[in-house]
């Protein structure tokens, strides 16, 4: 299966990965976008659970990698918190980071602000790895 970079889902959201230096550590960036809102006018959670997932999901790329690993991730299990609605037009910035990793699953989470660096959500994530030619 080949990989497609980037992912359908990023390009949707209007997802930009502006630091992945770091192994295991991205950072991402998106404008709140109107298609995004629900009926009160702010931006829906499963959005902003997809701009974290995505987050996260590049950093478990970048920690393998960096063990010189190809592998697969999907992740395994989400909890998010909001903490706060986003309005639109906001320009938010994810940064995600894996905690802790082994050979067959591993651990990260990721923190959302908003253009004022407000906190909007928090979210962590277990990532199962599947090995890849």
């Amino acid at each position: 299966m080949a990989i497609q970079v980037p992912a359908p889902c990023e390009l949707t959201l209007g997802m930009v990965c502006i630091d992945k230096a770091i192994p295991g550590h991205t950072v991402w960036r998106m404008v709140a976008d109107e298609r995004f809102a629900n009926p009160a006018g702010t931006i829906q959670g499963g959005f902003l659970s997809a701009f974290a997932d995505s987050a996260m999901g590049s950093a478990t790329v970048t920690w393998a990698r960096a063990a010189e690993r190809k592998v697969y991730t999907a992740n395994a299990e989400m909890k998010i918190s909001f903490m706060k609605a986003v309005r639109v037009g906001s320009v938010l910035t994810c940064t995600a980071s894996v905690l802790s990793g082994g050979r067959r699953a591993l651990f990260a989470e990721a923190s959302v602000v908003d253009d004022s660096d407000s906190l909007i959500a928090r979210a962590s994530s277990t990532y199962i790895l599947t090995p890849r030619e």
